[in-house]
């Protein structure tokens, strides 16, 4: 066959691909037989030798399963296929289509493959879609961008997604490399499934995920379509493939969801549809792409929201929170404590100035771990420097007296010193605090004229 004459026609990068049939509907060998000049330049231009007619596809192309499987489905079922694809391990986007062309052998099948890379996405190749797909995405898009309630409207995103796939079981993961963890953002299963939640397996899963980014070897997914793929996954990756089938998983189709070169999960779903398989991928491969921004975002308002909360050197909450506290309890939102509780750290500028801040900040948070761990019950906060406001919503004065000996004893244990002033059964949170602020200080001047070597102030 004069595939140089057929190709001559084609100004794109395009090149012969064939792949080998076997009898049992797998694939053996695929190469690329012939490629037009723009094919051969980029070999020779990426490679420094000149294309080689009748290689192996991976002396051209990196070696990729799905690749794999569309050659094979395009000449297998004489259709034409179009995917666009990021390849993130080279920070470029793919933009391919296989076009079937008539075979000479009967266990062979030849398509043309017509591509281009280019560093940037295009908007256009990426909603170039079937109606039913962009539907889909469209749908999907439109859930996340209206509504306030990003847990909910993920739940309602991943419910159609299984619906979609035709699948028993769907699920968002997102992984936190940090702790080791895995945190579920939405799981979805089909009413007559006998697989059980993701919540069953959560603990140590963060292991398996591990195993992920090697198995995708660079693809933008991983399918398990059939026993072949099964098989093929056992070899790769026993212990997942172990896994899928004890929790009787016959199929899955699995997803990075990736941001700003950055995994923050995965979603998958597991016993799908196996015949659309190739509507299933362009939909979710797609779907993933605005999913992973609006999950960002979603970390990103979580991350700021805490850090307006938290304080960054003790890890407990802040002022600001202290304030917010006390306003929802001023507007009758919340009821007002039974203890309120003023501590001031003794002797930390003696420390920073004698040992310096990194000593002082370990004395900070040494303070905060045991007003938390004796205050269990209450809030505590780091009001500013070396002073925290404790809360208690249900406690005795009796039981409040015993904590702050407690902390004290704690305290004295760990080498450090509070000042105390409390509040206990008031009507008014400010006057509540007012009174226990006073009575902290007057503690504190005690504590003082008792110890002049610890510089007060």
């Amino acid at each position: 066959m004069d595939f140089e004459s057929l190709l001559s026609k084609y100004e794109a990068k395009a090149c012969v691909v064939s792949v080998d049939f076997y009898e049992d509907e797998t694939y053996g060998n695929i190469r690329i037989l012939a490629g037009n000049k723009a094919h051969c330049d980029e070999m020779e231009m990426e490679q420094g030798r000149p294309f080689i007619p009748g290689s192996p596809y991976e002396a051209c192309f990196p070696q990729n399963r799905n690749f794999e499987d569309y050659c094979f489905r395009c000449t297998r079922t004489k259709k034409p296929l179009h995917a666009y694809v990021e390849l993130y391990t080279m920070g470029l986007w793919l933009n391919m289509f296989l076009i079937p062309i008539e075979s000479d052998k009967p266990n062979t099948g030849y398509c043309i493959y017509v591509y281009d890379v280019s560093p940037k996405v295009d908007s256009a190749a990426m909603v170039d879609l079937s109606g039913d797909v962009a539907s889909e995405v469209l749908k999907a898009c439109v859930k996340l961008r209206s509504s306030n309630d990003i847990k909910k409207t993920i739940q309602e995103v991943i419910e159609d997604i299984r619906s979609l796939c035709d699948s028993e079981h769907c699920c968002i993961l997102l992984t936190d490399p940090d702790t080791r963890t895995c945190d579920i953002l939405g799981d979805a299963l089909s009413k007559n499934t006998n697989l059980l939640p993701m919540s069953t397996y959560l603990e140590g899963f963060y292991e398996i995920t591990e195993t992920w980014a090697a198995t995708l070897g660079g693809s933008t997914c991983i399918i398990i379509k059939d026993r072949h793929d099964m098989d093929l996954l056992h070899q790769q990756n026993p212990v997942w493939a172990d896994s899928l089938e004890g929790a009787m998983i016959k199929t899955i189709v699995l997803f990075p969801l990736r941001f700003d070169n950055k995994v923050l999960g995965y979603m998958w779903a597991i016993n799908f549809n196996a015949e659309n398989t190739i509507k299933i991928k362009k939909t979710l491969e797609l779907t993933t792409y605005f999913l992973a921004s609006e999950i960002a975002n979603h970390l990103l308002l979580k991350k700021l929201e805490i850090m307006s909360s938290i304080d960054s050197l003790t890890g407990i909450k802040n002022r600001n929170m202290m304030n917010n506290r006390v306003d929802l309890i001023v507007s009758g939102k919340e009821r007002i404590p039974d203890a309120v509780l003023f501590i001031d750290l003794n002797g930390l500028k003696r420390v920073n100035d004698d040992q310096g801040h990194n000593s002082g900040d370990k004395m900070l948070r040494t303070a905060a771990k045991i007003l938390q761990e004796v205050l269990h019950d209450g809030e505590v906060f780091r009001a500013g420097g070396d002073e925290f406001m404790a809360m208690i919503p249900k406690i005795t004065e009796a039981e409040q007296q015993k904590r702050i000996e407690q902390v004290q004893d704690a305290a004295k244990a760990n080498n450090i010193h509070f000042s105390i002033g409390s509040c206990y059964g008031g009507k008014d949170v400010r006057k509540a605090m007012h009174t226990a602020d006073e009575r902290m200080y007057a503690d504190k001047n005690a504590y003082y004229a008792a110890h002049p070597e610890e510089k007060y102030r």
